[in-house]
């Protein structure tokens, strides 16, 4: 996001603190394409030489877009893996590779059916092995490694613990393949894709600390803000078995390809101030840095902005500072300032004030203001509006603004199969008691409760299963959202297909997804966009909305209409934006943070524990949505702003920082950048 990207760049390190070299990318999809340019690199150089190249691969979400440029580029530029031996890190056990969380069947998916590599030379652990013969087994894939040259390129990414394969927190540093013992973090992890944490299996069989390190390269690759602290503790911490990413600081031919999300813990992304020059990472003291600096340290100091001293400046790393912009009086006032504008009671703006006064600051020059607006609010999940902007989203229905809200997915896996039967009931119990026609109704609850008896952990939802859970999940959406004042005709349901797979497991971004994006925008014609920013959602579909968004806004550019339109980025489902990246905040009152608090509780199915809550987070999502609101609203008071019970804050979208963030459009059987 903004102010993360200045100083991205291959092998920038930050001598002293930064313990292993770092590459960070302007976007996952870039850093995705240089990594898979690499992998092909090795294997055209071995096939010049006549020799085999021997890959250890990764799964999980972060290595997908490798995997998807390594086919294109079998596809489109004949790179052949005719000479490539292949080892993966590891494997549930027990796990058939035909069920849908294999690892075998990731690789089979999303790379092996679909290059020219000898199925004979792809290895993966086997999940299948019985008991006593597993300690052989792993014996003998080390084996196969030796015999096959030892890895050439290993490919991993990193678990929330630290963990690279399955090296649990504890794995020695000469560790080898071996039967593991999952964490419970990891298994929380993993719940989503085993619909449930119950049947998430407790032990897999995973190459060591020791095998990785034996590779002649290691590139370990991690994207989006839920990374952060642990690639930190990797990158910037002392190697420790608790951390077994750390050991990779001892490798010679180790690298960390991060986009900027994961990156931004990093000291030269969140203080680059304390390693030397901001110039010698391209930076230079403009007003956001300024910005940055001041509130870091100003709660660094637990004091406002207005009490920081030339004293405090000059003994905590920032001398450039105040020999750039001046002393400490006039740097507070201007970023006291900048924090102050960012304040608005009036998001959508009020009639007859000048334009952007409030909020982002820009000269009002720009003439009035236009009022009222139309706006529209897009919500990846059936909650998502008003569990991170439910303040702001009625607030703008209170003040005669032009409200639409469009949910992108259907959101129908988040549905207990319980639920569904306690609605079935309701409707065969109303058409029997209002004599309606309940035949079809009674077959249709039949149909649906057999199914669910016979439902194994992990199946995939028949259609008609699908369909009510989805109709569940709109129903609770138009309750949240009439409740907030939205009239019925501007509640809409775009239920994107890339979602409709009845799995977690999503498909890519298509062309389908954008087109019904740009139709209601281009139907509506706003002049305000709200849309999730937040990309740590564990299960991707926040990111993948942003990017149907996001693309479809490029590609209607050249719409008049555009030119009056703001993108603003909310967050609050799973974080919250920082004070110094806020571009608008909005106070709630205490009975407005009651009235958000209503809304969210329409969504009944989601209420008490949502099936998929994430790991990082066990509370309910409007406890965390009203702790992160409040937090915001604290820290404006610790920095010497006015004191509020919550704050919304929002970032505004400016379209050459969004390239970066754009996910690759399937267009037939390709994959291509927006």
């Amino acid at each position: 996001m903004r102010g993360q990207t200045e100083h991205t760049g291959e092998h920038m390190r930050a001598w002293g603190v930064e313990r292993v070299p770092v590459t960070v990318y302007p976007s996952a999809g870039q850093a995705s394409v240089a990594v898979a340019a690499e992998i092909a690199e090795l294997i055209r150089a071995r096939q010049r030489a006549g020799q085999q190249a021997v890959l250890g691969l990764a799964t999980g979400s972060t290595p997908q877009s490798v995997y998807a440029e390594l086919v294109r580029l079998h596809r489109v530029e004949g790179l052949s893996f005719a000479n490539v031996t292949t080892f993966n890190l590891d494997e549930y056990w027990p796990m058939n590779p035909d069920e849908l969380q294999s690892y075998r069947r990731f690789m089979r998916e999303h790379l092996f059916d679909h290059i020219d590599l000898d199925p004979r030379s792809a290895h993966v652990p086997d999940g299948t092995i019985a008991r006593d013969e597993v300690q052989g087994y792993c014996a003998g894939y080390e084996k196969k490694i030796r015999e096959a040259g030892g890895i050439d390129l290993q490919l991993l990414g990193i678990g929330r613990t630290g963990h690279i394969g399955f090296n649990e927190p504890g794995s020695p540093r000469d560790s080898r393949t071996r039967l593991i013992t999952l964490d419970k973090v990891t298994r929380g992890d993993a719940a989503s894709d085993f619909f449930g944490e119950p049947n998430v299996p407790r032990k897999a069989i995973t190459m060591g600390v020791g095998s990785i390190l034996d590779a002649k390269r290691v590139v370990l690759m991690a994207f989006g803000e839920h990374k952060a602290p642990v690639v930190r503790e990797a990158v910037e911490g002392a190697m420790s078995p608790s951390v077994s990413a750390s050991y990779l600081q001892g490798h010679a031919g180790a690298r960390f390809v991060l986009d900027p999300s994961a990156a931004a813990a990093l000291t030269r992304f969140r203080s680059p101030w304390l390693v030397g020059s901001i110039r010698d990472f391209g930076l230079e003291w403009d007003a956001a840095l300024t910005k940055r600096a001041v509130l870091w340290l100003a709660f660094q100091l637990n004091k406002p902005i207005l009490k920081l001293t030339d004293e405090d400046y000059n003994e905590h790393g920032l001398q450039e500072l105040l020999s750039e912009r001046g002393g400490a009086y006039d740097i507070n006032i201007q970023v006291f300032k900048s924090l102050q504008k960012t304040i608005t009671g009036w998001p959508g703006g009020k009639k007859d004030r000048p334009r952007f006064v409030v909020g982002t600051g820009v000269d009002a020059s720009n003439g009035p203001d236009i009022y009222p607006k139309r706006v529209l609010v897009f919500s990846p999940h059936p909650d998502d509006d008003v569990i991170s902007m439910g303040g702001t989203f009625i607030r703008l229905c209170d003040q005669k603004h032009e409200v639409h809200v469009a949910y992108q997915t259907s959101g129908n896996i988040a549905v207990f199969d319980d639920e569904v039967i306690r609605h079935l009931d309701f409707v065969q119990e109303l058409c029997e008691d209002m004599s309606f026609g309940s035949e079809r109704a009674a077959t249709l609850a039949a149909d649906v409760a057999e199914f669910i008896r016979n439902k194994r952990p992990g199946d995939v939802d028949s259609p008609e299963l699908q369909r009510v859970k989805g109709l569940i999940r709109r129903s609770e959406a138009r309750a949240a959202s009439r409740y907030s004042g939205v009239r019925p005709e501007r509640i809409h349901f775009l239920d994107l297909p890339f979602y409709e797979t009845g799995r977690v497991k999503k498909k890519p971004l298509g062309e389908e997804d954008v087109a019904i994006t740009m139709e209601i925008l281009d139907r509506i014609r706003p002049h305000m966009v709200y849309v999730a920013g937040d990309l740590s959602d564990p299960h991707g579909t926040h990111r993948v909305c942003l990017a149907a968004v996001t693309t479809a806004l490029h590609r209607l550019a050249d719409r008049t209409w555009m030119k009056d339109c703001e993108v603003w980025l909310y967050r609050g489902a799973w974080q919250e934006w920082e004070p110094h990246e806020l571009d608008m905040a909005v106070p709630l009152s205490p009975s407005e943070v009651e009235r958000k608090r209503t809304a969210i509780f329409k969504h009944e199915s989601q209420k008490d524990k949502a099936p998929f809550p994430g790991a990082t987070d066990s509370r309910e999502f409007w406890q965390r949505a009203e702790e992160r609101n409040r937090h915001t609203a604290q820290l404006f008071d610790k920095l010497g702003l006015p004191e509020y019970q919550a704050i919304e804050g929002f970032v505004l979208w400016r379209p050459s920082e969004a390239d970066g963030s754009l996910a690759p459009v399937q267009r037939g059987r390709e994959e291509v950048k927006a």
